[in-house]
């Protein structure tokens, strides 16, 4: 399916567009998802950056909650990348897997737990934290919402804090999958 937005040419921005596709290129993950950079070789936004200059005050705000939470929270790499990939397979959210799933191999995780992770299977872990993060981020992705006992195993692991930034984390992804899916994305 084609793109529903056309990727906005840089000559073209408004000055507010402009502000925050400066604040997005300038952003830590304009440094850190190579070889999945932000911008193409026109300097045109990819992926869930090209919508936020939709609304560039709503897209800044979801800028800094996307840098909170790749950036800011008290989980390792590797957790977060398994929590975002219990989402993006859930969701069936080709844009997030791809980058993701290449972050992830650099966080340590192998193709096998890839490939069971995509298929909602056991992958193998052997830390409980991340056993528990996969878990609740698959939960939390499938109903929005936590059963007694998911709760209580995950506080018991995490912490309520931690928890905290988990539901963030999964929700933000979640998010992002949405807009994606609805502006038809792939690239």
């Amino acid at each position: 399916m084609p793109a529903r937005v056309d990727a906005f040419r840089p000559a073209d921005l408004t000055a507010e567009q402009r502000a925050l596709y400066d604040r997005l290129l300038d952003s830590a993950r304009a440094t850190t998802n190579r070889p999945f950079p932000i911008a193409d070789e026109e300097g045109r936004l990819r992926g869930p950056f090209n919508g936020m200059l939709l609304s560039p005050e709503l897209g800044n705000a979801l800028q800094e909650l996307g840098t909170a939470v790749r950036f800011g929270t008290g989980f390792t790499q590797r957790q977060k990348e398994l929590a975002i990939l219990a989402v993006a397979a859930h969701e069936r959210s080709e844009y997030e897997w791809a980058v993701h799933s290449h972050a992830a191999l650099h966080a340590g995780i192998t193709e096998d737990q890839l490939a069971a992770i995509r298929a909602g299977a056991d992958c193998g872990l052997d830390d409980p934290v991340e056993i528990t993060v996969l878990a609740t981020a698959r939960e939390l992705a499938a109903s929005g919402d936590l059963t007694d006992d998911g709760f209580t195993a995950a506080t018991d692991v995490l912490g309520l804090a931690r928890l905290y930034e988990l539901v963030t984390l999964v929700g933000y992804y979640r998010l992002v999958a949405d807009q994606l899916r609805v502006l038809r994305v792939t690239d």
